[in-house]
Parts: C-alpha cells; structure tokens; sequence
C-alpha cells in the first residue's frame, strides 16, 4: 500500500478578496486574484540553449540585387517563414540572403535570370525571436534577429466570468476529494473542464481524474495520468465536432487548434491544447511530464507539494532547458477546508 494520509486539514479560507457578482467581462485586478502565480525564468540566455532550425540562405555579389531577390522570396511565399528574423545580413562586405527552412523544402526555385548568384548553402538560424537583451545578443551572432521582448505588465487577463468558472471547478475538486476519501482513497483529484469562453459554468462535458493507488495497489494511478486518459479515449473515440472541448484554439503560438472528429486521431494532436487542469494538489514530476507533453494550456493547484511537486515543488517541469511547450502555473490560494485534507511530505501526487 501507499504512503498513508494525515487527517490533518488545509486552512480554511473565510474572506474573499474578489466579487463574483457583477459584469462578467469586467477584469479583475490581478493584486485581487486569488492565486500566484508562477513566473518562469527567462529563455535561451546561454549559447546552449538557443533553439536552433537549418534554413537556405545566399550570398548576393551586387547588393543592388537584394530587392530583386526579396520580390523573389515574396513571388514564391518563401517570405512567410522566418519571420523572425531579418531577412538580409550584410556583415564583412558581403550581403546574404535569408530563404527558408530546409525542412519547408530541400530545393529552390530556380532564382530570377537576371541576378547573379553564388550557390545557396545551409545555416543554423534561431527558431524563435529575442525575448532579453542578452539572448538577442546570443541570436544575433548566428542570424540577425527580432527583438520582441514580452511588456512587463503582459500577463493572461481574468475577467469575473473566467474567475466564476475557475472557482466552480474549485469547488468540483472540493466535493469530489471529499468522495474519494470516504472510499479510502488518497484526496487527489484532477478535473478538466470545458474552456470557460465556451461553457461558462456549464460542466456537463468535462473529465474527472482520481488517484486509485490505494484500492488498485498500483503505483502509476495517479490523479492526473487519469484524466489524461480519459480525454485521450473521449478524442480518439467518441469526440463529437459539437463538443466544446473541440470549439476553441489554443492562445500559445506554439500549440495546434485543439481539433474536430474530422481530424481527431490518437496522436494526430496534443491532448490537452488549449485547455486548463485544476487538481487538489501540485502534480509530481511523472505527471508534470505527461502535462507538459499533452500540450496543457494552465495548470491550477490547491495545495503544494515541496517534497515532491513537479511545477515548482522539488523541480518546475516547464522550465528545463531543452522543453519544447510551457505551460502557465497557477497556486490557488483561496480554499475551504470542503474534504481536503494534508498528505504526507512522501507522497507524489
């Protein structure tokens, strides 16, 4: 059997710094939000740690030929790639040319007749833009980057409505921990809900995931491995176009429209793109991997887990060097003591 439960219980949270009342859309102010949040460390600060992608590029003798060549790239929609990056680098006399990923194609159009070429040739390039001073210094040395550093006030917006629908899902992890632990399980639940713009407080197409280590005696049943699970079986099976975990995109640049039965295949997208997991407790490092991997939009917890936590407990998952998704990390702080009790410093959840 697993580690054993402590009875003891969360403190119970009795004021609310925030009104539910009122225009859905307003925004609340964030020093009234009743959660932290986590800030991830900057990216891509040391040479190793550039993402990098190979991509044409060609030196052009007449430098009075570089416009020629950029209606080129234009003509034949090779401009859209890269655009990130500058397209022309003059360095040492010489005037080059930025094409477009090697990946995108492995041959060239045949180049206009009246520009003079040398022959084209592959170069590592930067994946994405500059978002530090020093990491755009770090970029510029390999190809001339954009600098797009992120505002310092440039956080996701909570509207009433958003904040309505988060505290409903609270309040679904409250009941259903209090259930799990009178069938003897360990208190940790993990529970997806439709995107708030899409249902508002409407949870009837939504997942639950329990962690049943205690009644299967099988270490790998975990709370969030569950609900993982269950969306993967829902896509892969049953998803119906109409559903509204089906009906909106994700905001990151970096994930895929979350997609329609037409499209959906195990596999065929990440799972969880564009949607949000509240769970009772910070998941461990095991499932902070399968959310990182499933592509999770934001991941709400109740309680932190120090010992063993993986989103910013013992380690913070999304902040690795080399991850390619990072997800937003946000500590509920505002809870009743509704069924939630304490587990020992041991146990992963």
């Amino acid at each position: 059997m697993g580690p054993s439960i402590e009875i003891s219980r969360l403190p119970k949270t009795t004021t609310q710094p925030y009104d539910l009342e009122g225009n859905p859309d307003d925004i609340i102010p964030e020093e009234k939000l009743p959660f932290d949040r986590f800030k991830l460390p900057p990216e891509e600060e040391t040479a190793e740690e550039i993402r990098t992608v190979i991509a044409w590029a060609i030196d052009i003798p007449d430098a009075r030929h570089t416009s020629i060549m950029l209606r080129w790239l234009k003509q034949h929609k090779l401009d859209e790639e890269l655009g990130h990056l500058k397209r022309v680098r003059r360095k040492d006399g010489v005037t080059s040319l930025l094409l477009h990923p090697v990946s995108l194609t492995p041959s060239l159009p045949e180049f206009p007749q009246e520009v003079s070429m040398q022959s084209p040739y592959q170069v590592s390039v930067p994946a994405s833009a500059a978002l530090t001073p020093l990491s755009h210094e770090l970029k510029n040395k390999l190809w001339p980057t954009i600098f797009a550093p992120p505002r310092k006030d440039q956080v996701d917006p909570w509207t009433r409505g958003k904040l309505r629908w988060a505290c409903s899902a609270i309040e679904k992890l409250q009941a259903e921990s209090s259930k799990a632990v009178a069938h003897g399980e360990f208190p940790i639940v993990a529970f997806v809900p439709p995107p708030h713009e899409i249902s508002g407080v409407d949870f009837s197409e939504s997942f639950t995931g329990f962690d049943t280590r205690q009644s299967t005696n099988h270490p790998l049943r975990h709370a969030v491995i569950d609900v993982i699970r269950q969306i993967a079986e829902f896509r892969a099976n049953e998803g119906s176009s109409s559903t509204s975990l089906n009906a909106v995109e994700a905001d990151s640049d970096d994930s895929d429209p979350i997609p329609d039965t037409s499209r959906s295949q195990n596999g065929s997208r990440y799972l969880l793109t564009g949607l949000t997991l509240f769970t009772t407790h910070e998941p461990c490092i095991m499932c902070s991997m399968a959310l990182l991997h499933s592509r999770v939009k934001e991941v709400v917890y109740l309680r932190p887990m120090p010992s063993t936590g993986g989103c910013g407990g013992v380690a913070c998952l999304p902040a690795l060097k080399g991850v390619n998704h990072r997800f937003g990390i946000l500590h509920w702080k505002n809870v009743t003591d509704q069924g939630l009790f304490s587990l020992s410093e041991d146990v992963d959840a």
